[in-house]
């Protein structure tokens, strides 16, 4: 039984979906992971994590059009309002999708389906730097 970590750096421009599964695949490799479970964590309340479609990049535009229409960027909506237009329906959007993730690792693969990628999800629209933790508990 083993654990390991890795912090990894999402540098982001704006709101869109950031996909890291080819980094999230390259650090199993390189550390030899073979059977286990893998809880991938973000440490923001802005932003969050996906496993979404990685065929079609016009899922993604809709995905970020439809939250954009659930959680409008209109401060007479909201209370806090001290840090943008987009902070407060950020944290909202953060809410309603994930934090965290676990996948299962097998064999050394990510068990992951044919279209699916791993994606951190930007609500801000100014540049921000996000950190995705991996933390894998296996073998």
């Amino acid at each position: 039984m083993k654990q390991e970590f890795y912090s990894l750096q999402v540098n982001t421009n704006g709101q869109k979906l950031y996909e890291f599964t080819d980094q999230t695949i390259q650090w199993i490799n390189e550390n030899h992971l073979i059977n286990g479970m893998l809880n991938l964590s973000i440490q923001h309340t802005s932003a969050s994590l996906i496993v979404q479609e990685n065929a079609d990049p016009d899922v993604q535009k809709d995905l970020i059009n439809y939250f954009d229409k659930l959680v409008p960027m209109n401060n007479k909506l909201y209370v806090h309002t001290t840090e943008g237009k987009d902070d407060m329906p950020a944290h909202i959007k953060s809410a309603l999708t994930n934090n965290q993730i676990s996948l299962s690792i097998k064999d050394s693969k990510l068990l992951l389906g044919t279209w699916q990628g791993l994606y951190l999800f930007e609500h801000r629209i100014n540049q921000q730097n996000r950190v995705v933790i991996h933390h894998f508990i296996g073998e």
